[in-house]
């Protein structure tokens, strides 16, 4: 596999409210040195809806001489606000490329669902649930949606190649129908679950046949049991504020198991080695806003729900890293030896 990476988030931006707090320049580049260094990644997929931060994030990732996957990752906006913020992207993206950096650009990840327009629903979950509530109707709603899709990324890939020379992608869900005549890179958010783990790798040596590159960004789970079995739905038990979308707890009493974690993203990594991906991007390195609570009520430990390989810590640092705030999972040590093999 030709580019061994992670996913790293700078914040996402939800109706202007940040899921990221403090955005420290040192810290921000001595994870990126952590990536580089011992998880033995060259590729880093920087995710977020703050171009500012994307931009600083991908300059230490350059300095580092890692591949830059620049991804602005818009959350509930309309097409004209998602190419808006692709204009200034690119503009920083092309800044980076002419200055000697690997950089290939991301338009969007998963925009139909994530966002407004595409299908009907005021939130991604009753926009997945229209097109899985009538079964008699879903190949035509699925026809519909890939003509906007794909309408949508004809702009957008005007937009980004005005302003940006360098290889061009979308991180896409199969059902979007996407037309990849235009982008350089295939790249699929690949997420296995119980229902589909006995054709997955089938499916991903298919993928890989194609005439272009494949690469698979968003593949993860959490760290309690059956996680990954649950595939796309594995944040289903976590209770969230109503108004700030913020986690707040479990909804329910879920055994801690970072093994499975770990075995998940083995697992997964051996197969996009061994079938012909291109490129890898787990999700992901840290999750803001889901700490580690080993003491008390369990439903308040909201790292085990949480896709991070890497835990947070309320309030001290940890022993691995005593500079950082956090202490690597289960699943730190398995991707490392994945990549490092």
């Amino acid at each position: 596999m030709r580019a061994r990476g992670m996913t790293y988030d700078t914040e996402f931006v939800l109706h202007g409210r940040a899921s990221r707090g403090c955005f420290d320049p040192t810290v921000v580049r001595r994870e990126l040195a952590i990536i580089r260094d011992d998880l033995h990644c060259n590729a880093v997929q920087i995710i977020g809806g703050d171009p500012e931060r994307l931009e600083l994030a991908a300059t230490a990732a350059a300095e580092l001489g890692l591949e830059i996957w620049f991804s602005p990752y818009p959350l509930e906006l309309d097409s004209q606000q998602i190419l808006t913020l692709f204009r200034d992207c690119a503009e920083r993206a092309e800044r980076l490329r002419r200055r000697g950096a690997t950089v290939v650009f991301v338009a969007g990840v998963e925009l139909s669902v994530m966002n407004r327009g595409f299908l009907p629903g005021e939130n991604p979950e009753e926009r997945v649930g229209y097109l899985m509530r009538h079964p008699e109707r879903r190949a035509e709603a699925i026809r519909v949606l890939g003509e906007r899709v794909n309408a949508f990324l004809a702009d957008a890939v005007a937009t980004v190649r005005e302003r940006f020379r360098g290889r061009l992608t979308y991180a896409a869900i199969q059902f979007e129908q996407v037309d990849w005549a235009p982008f350089d890179i295939v790249t699929y958010e690949l997420i296995r679950s119980a229902e589909v783990a006995d054709r997955f790798r089938d499916a991903v040596r298919t993928l890989a046949q194609g005439p272009k590159p494949l690469a698979v960004t968003g593949f993860g789970t959490a760290a309690y049991r059956g996680a990954g079995d649950r595939g796309g739905r594995v944040l289903e038990v976590v209770e969230h504020d109503p108004e700030t979308k913020a986690p707040l707890r479990l909804n329910g009493v879920y055994e801690r198991d970072e093994a499975g974690q770990a075995a998940y993203l083995s697992e997964l990594l051996e197969i996009f080695q061994s079938e012909g991906v291109d490129a890898a991007f787990v999700y992901l390195f840290a999750l803001s806003g889901y700490p580690h609570r080993p003491n008390g009520d369990p439903r308040d430990d909201l790292d085990r729900a949480s896709l991070g390989i890497v835990k947070h810590l309320e309030g001290h640092r940890g022993r691995t890293y005593p500079d950082m705030d956090w202490e690597p999972k289960a699943a730190f040590t398995a991707v490392a030896q994945q990549y490092r093999g």
